[in-house]
């Protein structure tokens, strides 16, 4: 029988803003992890740790900005010397957004491949070298996107650096396989927000229920050889399960990663997507109406009022 505990396990969480990274912290936490919640906004760090905290959970706050080496060793320094050691970290600090090729700029391309190449970067070597130092034979996940494994037009910062972050892991769990230290991929895509704070701020749906005009592939000028990138019509059911999930999906399934029940699995992508990157390019999806869906969603933040069934 597995019964997932991640008890007297410690782990950093780096861009633990209200979406992904919330619902990954609070799982972590949920699971009996105590978890130290970075973001570069101090607000969104506090935030994740009040979710936390509010669901019985152990957190502490360590904003700081991962793109920079000494203030990474400093948020670090902080978790052990409040927790004492480090088991766990997962590498989710991105920058959203973007435009496609045709549009984007250099300084925008420049500073989203930046946040995450350096992110996962420093905080990997720093946090290797603390496990591998102390024999912790710890876990390290870095998260993905659909976007770092197919095209998809208007983000192309975004693909560049996920497409990055995927081959990142494949090289740093070889480098710290001998010290028994396991590095993966997570791959969501376009989930669903849970967090109740997140939907009181902004209403229920995610991106591909509101994608912005002139964001996530859509037109970005009125030139007259200007082409649609994306159909801009009524969205089918494009997702095989009907649904993308939501972050407490891949809570669930990052805190079994980080698990001892995943101890031979390093240099690996667990893919949640409700069958989207499985799906052939002539996949014809059937009615909403006619697809089972999932199974319930089992809820972790007990404190949330939501309607699980429409997540």
């Amino acid at each position: 029988m597995v019964e997932i505990s991640l008890e007297g396990k410690v782990a950093v969480v780096t861009g633990a803003g209200p979406n992904i990274g919330s619902g990954i912290a609070l799982a972590l936490a949920r699971y009996g992890a105590k978890v130290a919640c970075n973001d570069i906004n101090a607000d969104a760090a506090q935030a994740a740790v009040a979710r936390i905290e509010r669901n019985g959970g152990t957190a502490i706050a360590i904003p700081g900005d991962v793109t920079d080496e000494e203030q990474v060793k400093a948020y670090l320094r902080k978790v052990i010397d409040t927790f004492g050691r480090i088991d766990i970290l997962i590498n989710n600090a991105a920058l959203l957004g973007g435009k496609g090729v045709l549009d984007e700029s250099a300084e925008f391309f420049a500073k989203a491949v930046g946040v995450a190449a350096m992110g996962n970067f420093l905080n990997t070597k720093y946090v290797g070298r603390y496990m591998a130092e102390n024999g912790i034979r710890g876990s390290i996940v870095s998260i993905s996107s659909s976007n770092g494994w197919s095209g998809t037009a208007g983000v192309i910062a975004y693909a560049f650096h996920k497409g990055g972050v995927n081959n990142f892991v494949r090289a740093a769990a070889m480098d710290l396989a001998p010290y028994g230290i396991r590095v993966n991929g997570f791959t969501p895509t376009a989930p669903t927000p849970d967090n109740p704070d997140l939907i009181a701020e902004r209403g229920p749906g995610g991106v591909l229920d509101r994608p912005r005009a002139n964001g996530l592939g859509g037109p970005t000028g009125d030139e007259s050889w200007r082409r649609p990138s994306r159909w801009a019509g009524p969205r089918a059911p494009m997702v095989p399960m009907g649904t993308t999930g939501t972050p407490t999906d891949i809570g669930h399934c990052v805190a079994w990663l980080c698990s001892d029940y995943a101890r031979l699995i390093t240099g690996c992508d667990l893919v949640v997507d409700g069958g989207a990157r499985a799906k052939n390019f002539a996949y014809a999806p059937a009615a909403r109406e006619d697809l089972a869906g999932p199974l319930p969603l089992i809820p972790l933040d007990v404190t949330g009022e939501l309607d699980r069934e429409t997540l």
